[in-house]
């Protein structure tokens, strides 16, 4: 399963990097807004730290306009991936970057419809919403469970990438579900690190050693 971290925080990423185990960034326009520098500045600074996939969303609103903001991008990092916001435009917009050999995710998917018509496109990813699908009331999970299980039996490489995903049982879910790969903030892959019968564990296991090398220690004298 492909983990991502949904952050353009160069020390979170530093610090996610650090454990060998991430596939890359992903970022979307509210999260670069925030970091207080050019956004093509801070791209530039990600792709010297990930080795892996670096994600941007394009804010342009026409395909041909999204292409172009794609191709600018693209020529800024190792291992672009173009997120494109479901519509009309964006599924025109991925077919040519898409034939052109650039990957491409599309984003703010909240039906089986919407994600079809995205694999049609040639998107190498689609991202339902897990967290956002369950704050108005529907199952972000059944969403994953029906995208997999159709894309399967279609036999559609498209890969499912669980989004909004705001606790690491909900990694372990869209995990179960048949995702391909997750994304997530910081916290959250640290939860999925931590846990706290792990930590009581190593104290006894210290505690023990402990008592056995001052054993040693008296036996000795």
């Amino acid at each position: 399963m492909e983990i991502y971290i949904d952050t353009a925080d160069l020390n979170e990423i530093k610090k996610a990097m650090s454990l060998s185990i991430l596939d890359g960034v992903t970022t979307n326009p509210t999260i670069l807004s925030k970091q207080g520098v050019p956004y093509k500045e801070r791209l530039g600074e990600i792709n010297e730290i990930v080795d892996g996939k670096i994600w941007y969303q394009v804010v342009s609103s026409n395909s041909e306009a999204m292409v172009r903001e794609a191709l600018e991008v693209v020529s800024l990092l190792e291992q672009p991936v173009i997120k494109l916001p479901i519509g009309q435009e964006s599924l025109k917009a991925s077919k040519i970057l898409s034939n052109q050999g650039i990957e491409t995710n599309m984003t703010l998917v909240f039906s089986v419809a919407q994600a079809i018509l995205s694999a049609k496109a040639g998107a190498s990813y689609i991202s339902p919403y897990v967290g956002r699908i369950n704050d108005i009331g529907w199952s972000g999970l059944q969403l994953i469970k029906d995208i997999t299980q159709i894309f399967s039996i279609q036999g559609i490489q498209t890969k499912v990438i669980g989004a909004s995903l705001r606790s690491s049982q909900d990694i372990v879910s869209v995990a179960e579900l048949g995702a391909k790969a997750a994304t997530m903030p910081f916290k959250v892959l640290t939860q999925m690190l931590n846990n706290p019968m792990t930590d009581s564990g190593l104290v006894q296991f210290n505690d023990d050693w402990k008592a056995y090398q001052r054993q040693l220690a008296t036996t000795q004298n």
